[in-house]
């Protein structure tokens, strides 16, 4: 079951093909001008065509970003579950997939204010659930390897930077250079993501049980009756 290491990998690889894509087609047929200043991400994908493939790629990012939460929650739960860090990464985590469909479905050119709020919910809420998993990077099992800590401390701490350079530099008159580190930030984003690789490859099942009681139930009679069937487990 390693091959669910691969899941974090490909949600990197799919966001940073596909913004790239947006920002490509945006230039190309001169939604944006380059010239006069470098484009935010919101920028690219708000005008036809390249908004309805931006809308696509935020949406399965946002299915990916969620089974990556969720696998990760449920993993350091088998491993000893670190209580309310753990529930709180999850809380987290759901909230800022959320705002990444957000911000993919609400253009700025449609609906400013939503989709700032849908930007809100990704870089801030999603910074801290990164913080709370590095946390737990030291905190939890399986360890996904001595160098995985502090390289997703660099990239944590290297995305409040960002975040706090992009909102200054925006607020200043800056905008380019904001844009700039709005990209900076998305990349690193899903490196942070991609990290997850190293904790993934200990997956040794994954599943979801509907009913579990309702399983119990209708376990033949003789289970736990003679020595083999004891030992079975629903």
């Amino acid at each position: 079951m390693w091959l669910w290491a691969l899941l974090p990998i490909c949600l990197a690889l799919f966001g940073t093909v596909g913004i790239w894509t947006v920002f490509a087609i945006a230039v190309t047929n001169g939604s944006v001008n380059l010239t006069d200043a470098f484009p935010y991400i919101s920028e690219c994908g708000t005008y036809n065509p390249q908004s309805c493939l931006f809308s696509q790629i935020c949406n399965i990012s946002a299915v990916l970003a969620l089974w990556i939460v969720v696998i990760r929650f449920q993993q350091v739960r088998d491993f000893g579950d670190h209580g309310k860090a753990n529930i709180i990464s999850i809380v987290l985590g759901f909230i800022a997939c959320l705002g990444i469909s957000v911000l993919g479905n609400f253009q700025q050119s449609v609906l400013m204010g939503v989709h700032l709020f849908g930007a809100f919910l990704t870089f801030f809420l999603g910074l801290i659930y990164f913080w709370v998993q590095l946390y737990l990077t030291y905190r939890a099992q399986p360890s996904g390897g001595c160098c995985i800590g502090p390289i997703r401390a660099i990239c944590c701490t290297l995305s409040s930077l960002l975040v706090i350079f992009m909102a200054v530099l925006h607020n200043v008159g800056y905008p380019s250079v904001a844009a700039l580190c709005e990209w900076a930030l998305v990349m690193v984003f899903f490196c942070l993501f991609g990290l997850f690789a190293a904790e993934f490859r200990h997956v040794d099942f994954h599943r979801l049980t509907v009913q579990k009681q309702g399983l119990k139930n209708n376990l033949p009679a003789s289970v736990g009756t003679n020595g083999s069937a004891g030992n079975a487990r629903s």
